[in-house]
């Protein structure tokens, strides 16, 4: 099934004794928070050519309080559209370009000795921030790559013995270039385990192209406005917890994440020697997270296995750790969850 397949699916709503009532009332509450959707997804079309499901993946994001890393070779509009977004939710915003030079203090502060005071002074750094562009962070070693886990996890900063928390929402929205790239550092397994989606953005089509030409070659760039406020953020955020979740839906999400694990229990043996380490139970979070944000941006009040399907590629797609047998055969980590996917039953 394509993404353009389950965007299209309209399922029924869960007929569980005694839940009819309920979900009218949490479908009416994603009606009334998601009229936002709209008027943000067309602002950010007036700058961004194409792109939607780059665009729908980073709402996801943001709805699920989930980080997301963006991986694509230079020039596809990863940047602009993080920094497009950005501008039209009325929040703080800091990009910081990683570098091979940048060191932990540039990215959380440090303590500055006043000679006046005769005391040290916190200063803090770009972190502090509701939304972070982490551009290109992989071409930073792995100590300024690990200064952001204590952020991303625990939405807190320690400069000295001091501990600042992070203003909420805190969201980090990274770009990196493809590994393989000159002057590329991988990621750390902790690190990419942090980020709740792993995306690979692509090319844009022909005619796509051809408005990207026309739009640069015709004038100055249409500059966007903030018109979401931190508020309807917020409350988006709390009626995308509301969304019903059938027993099944969190079984099906389950038995996804053990098929990574205990393959040859799930039919899957010819996966056994091609996977190293499974998805982590923080998949399994993500992945119910992620489902029921993108019911949110559906309008739905209930998760369907579609939405669980519609998301699982970019969520345990950097979670699961190949063997060396894997590489050599050229299988790929979207190749083993895509079988996945493909072959756990759906309820």
């Amino acid at each position: 099934m394509t993404d353009q397949d389950v965007m299209d699916t309209v399922p029924e709503a869960p007929s569980a004794p005694g839940m009819h009532a309920d979900i009218e009332i949490i479908q009416a509450k994603i009606e009334e928070e998601s009229a936002f959707v709209s008027r943000l997804q067309d602002e950010v079309a007036r700058v961004i050519v194409g792109q939607r499901y780059m665009v729908e993946r980073l709402l996801i994001g943001l709805l699920a309080d989930g980080h997301v890393l963006m991986e694509g070779v230079p020039g596809l509009a990863k940047t602009l559209t993080v920094s497009t977004l950005a501008k039209v939710i009325d929040t703080s915003f800091q990009r910081i370009q990683f570098t091979p030079d940048l060191l932990p203090a540039d990215l959380i502060g440090t303590l500055i000795y006043d000679p006046k005071s005769s005391e040290f002074q916190t200063k803090k750094g770009p972190i502090f921030a509701n939304v972070i562009l982490a551009d290109e962070i992989n071409r930073s070693p792995a100590k300024v790559q690990a200064a952001l886990l204590e952020a991303m996890q625990e939405h807190q900063v320690t400069i000295g013995q001091n501990t600042f928390p992070l203003d909420d929402p805190f969201l980090v929205l990274a770009t990196q270039n493809p590994i393989e790239q000159e002057g590329t550092y991988p990621l750390p397994e902790a690190q990419v385990d942090r980020f709740m989606l792993k995306l690979s953005v692509e090319y844009p089509n022909k005619d796509e192209e051809v408005e990207i030409l026309r739009r640069v070659s015709g004038g100055p760039a249409y500059e966007v406005s903030p018109i979401v406020t931190l508020a309807e953020i917020l409350r988006a955020r709390s009626a995308v917890q509301m969304i019903y979740m059938d027993n099944q839906v969190e079984r099906y999400i389950v038995e996804l994440v053990f098929a990574t694990r205990e393959p040859a229990a799930h039919g899957l043996a010819d996966l056994v020697d091609l996977i190293h380490c499974g998805a982590s139970p923080r998949a399994t979070i993500n992945l119910a997270k992620a489902a029921r944000a993108h019911a949110f941006l559906r309008r739905r009040g209930y998760v369907t296995p579609e939405d669980v399907r519609a998301v699982g590629l970019d969520v345990m797609r950097h979670r699961v750790l190949l063997t060396y047998e894997a590489e050599a055969e050229e299988v790929t980590q979207e190749d083993v969850v895509t079988r996945v996917l493909d072959n756990i039953e759906v309820p």
